[in-house]
């Protein structure tokens, strides 16, 4: 009896030495779909990032969203695949229809009455045949609130001496209404941007090479093996996200996107620097089609947009 009891449990203890690997490679494998970067094929999750309330009494309810693919950007038009459920209030398309990679903060926002009250708003979104929503509404953790940002003299201090305190006010951008450009045309656009001379560029302390350290926080090991991507035609930062191209942060500028429209465009410069007031860019179409474009002022600190459409024939 003591012999078929020791056979079984030695039998058991076998058994379960041979599934634990096998159970362990079947989890990575389950969790290797949420560490791979993908070019196309994947969705666009739609997300609710907070509200603010206005001066009079609206709030204003913010989205964004997360384009999974690497490279593919999507095209969803208005319609069953792109809409937002508005609580019963008047359906108000707020929202845009060309997706670009990754992830997106604070596209647009969607201005609902002083009596919302404990409605929800909802965007929702099907690509590669799945639907994804985000709901909005007005819990307190997430009002977004704050100002411009501010210069001069320390906030506190202003409580003993008086002393001026400046604010960085957006730009004030101007841009032609609609055009239209026949293929294989390219257009040039030019905006009108004036501005209150904030943020002021920085200017880097004298030192000698000893006693500024440019060196960054977190380098990679000499001869550390290198990080393994899926994506190795992208270029991307340590962590194996898409870099993208920002604005410089000390000139004032002006850039374009495709808002909606059936394809992107290239822009030349990417970011175009005012001079003398005005900000010419040459836009290149590749497909027809209507296309509107939001147009951006950028001071280095605060931002100011504007939209444009654009019939490319």
């Amino acid at each position: 009896m003591l012999t078929r009891t020791i056979n079984g449990l030695f039998g058991l203890f076998a058994l379960v030495v041979l599934i634990s690997p096998l159970q362990v490679v079947m989890a990575q494998r389950d969790h290797l779909a949420y560490q791979l970067q993908y070019d196309t094929g994947q969705t666009i999750q739609p997300i609710f990032q907070g509200w603010s309330k206005n001066e009079d009494g609206t709030f204003d309810m913010h989205f964004g969203y997360l384009n999974r693919n690497y490279s593919a950007e999507l095209h969803v038009p208005f319609g069953a695949d792109n809409v937002i459920d508005m609580a019963g209030l008047d359906n108000i398309q707020n929202q845009p229809t060309y997706f670009h990679t990754r992830n997106n903060r604070d596209i647009f926002t969607v201005t609902v009455p002083a009596d919302f009250g404990n409605r929800e708003i909802v965007w929702r979104l099907t690509t590669e045949g799945q639907t994804l929503e985000a709901f909005g509404w007005l819990q307190s953790e997430w009002e977004i609130t704050g100002t411009g940002i501010e210069y001069g003299v320390d906030p506190n201090e202003m409580r003993f001496d008086g002393g001026p305190l400046r604010v960085n006010e957006p730009p004030e951008l101007s841009v032609t209404s609609a055009t239209s450009v026949s293929l294989p045309a390219k257009l040039t656009m030019t905006a009108s941007v004036t501005d209150d001379g904030l943020p002021e560029p920085e200017t880097q302390p004298e030192s000698t090479p000893n006693e500024w350290n440019t060196t960054a926080l977190l380098t990679r090991p000499e001869g550390a093996m290198p990080i393994p991507t899926n994506v190795p035609h992208l270029q991307t930062d340590l962590r194996g996200w898409k870099v993208r191209p920002l604005a410089p942060g000390d000139k004032l500028t002006v850039s374009y996107i495709v808002w909606r429209g059936p394809a992107n465009i290239t822009t030349e410069p990417m970011f175009s620097e005012v001079t003398n007031g005005n900000a010419t860019t040459e836009i290149t179409f590749t497909e027809p089609g209507e296309y509107q474009l939001q147009v951006r002022a950028f001071d280095g600190g605060t931002s100011t947009y504007q939209f444009v459409t654009v019939n490319v024939h």
